[in-house]
């Protein structure tokens, strides 16, 4: 019990911890994005690859960087543009339209990958993302270790959080996206293109989602391979759920799904002779699972999610 206790309490547990639930930041803010305008974006996944790959590929090619992010949100708003241009004005279903996205953008990254690297045995490295060291700030006790030590992505998925709220609480734009994923027929006798809302909601949601790839790559590790996403995408679906489609309460899951996560890999060191492996590695899925059944039953989803919209219909 003491040693679980020193676990819980060092810093280095809750660095792992935030440094874990940045992807699942930017991918939980994606799509809570989509769902408050009423669409369920299930091609988070494929979303992800695709993010990892155009990101480090781009950074391994020249560009940088930031200009690898940057190459991944554009990555993952063009996949979250055919997903949009499926599920809102032709009204396909969100779930099959999400997940042949997911299947599609993976199947593309193989794709590219073998066609850029054919004869490669191992993915080039690049350069990743280091973490920060701020005079003085870094130096802090706990909280400098935990909040400072952090790399730019980390900082920039705490920063989207706060952007994220106030654009949907604080904007008249917010305000009209909250509004397309409640009731679209009064945006729509408002004079607003209801269209128009739904799909940039889908392609910025999704250009963030990308990033939460990229961040695996481009500054959790220095290569891509296939499998690193690992689920990542729809553990942000249910952390939306989690969050009752609020940013700051997403934000809370990501990170307690990622203490959960850097709690058993310390755990394992200290009894994994005696308990098999297995159990730590679903350990986080199966306190997520409960954790999401205990919140979700007060949850107050966006009404007109799942449901398609066409102009002129009542």
């Amino acid at each position: 019990m003491i040693e679980i206790l020193d676990i819980l309490i060092s810093e280095s547990f809750w660095n792992a911890a935030l440094r874990i639930a940045t992807p699942l930041i930017f991918g939980v803010l994606g799509a809570l994005i989509c769902e408050k305008a009423g669409v369920l974006n299930l091609g988070i996944e494929g979303i992800f690859v695709a993010g990892a790959m155009a990101g480090w590929l781009a950074a391994w090619a020249g560009f940088g960087l930031w200009g690898g992010l940057l190459v991944a949100a554009l990555t993952g708003g063009f996949f979250g543009l055919i997903h949009a241009i499926l599920t809102v004005p032709m009204g396909l279903s969100q779930h099959v339209s999400g997940l042949g996205i997911t299947m599609f953008a993976t199947s593309v990254c193989y794709f590219i990958y073998r066609t850029a690297l054919p004869n490669v045995s191992s993915p080039p490295r690049i350069e990743p993302f280091q973490p920060l060291d701020i005079p003085i700030l870094s130096d802090l006790p706990f909280i400098g270790p935990v909040l400072f030590q952090q790399t730019a992505m980390t900082w920039l998925a705490l920063i989207m959080v706060a952007l994220v709220w106030w654009g949907l609480n604080r904007t008249p734009l917010g305000l009209a996206i909250r509004a397309v994923g409640d009731n679209p027929d009064a945006v729509d006798a408002q004079g607003l293109s209801v269209y128009a809302l739904r799909i940039g909601a889908i392609v910025v949601g999704s250009a963030i989602m990308a990033l939460g790839g990229a961040f695996l790559t481009m500054s959790a590790f220095d290569s891509f391979f296939f499998g690193m996403v690992n689920g990542r995408g729809w553990i942000c679906i249910a952390l939306v759920i989690f969050g009752s489609w609020r940013p700051g309460k997403a934000l809370l899951g990501a990170i307690l799904f990622g203490a959960f996560d850097a709690f058993q890999v310390r755990l394992q060191t200290e009894v994994g002779a005696f308990v098999p492996s297995q159990i730590f590695l679903m350990a986080p899925y199966v306190l997520s699972i409960f954790a999401l059944i205990v919140a979700s039953r007060r949850a107050e989803y966006p009404k007109a999610l799942l449901k398609p919209w066409f102009k002129g219909q009542r």
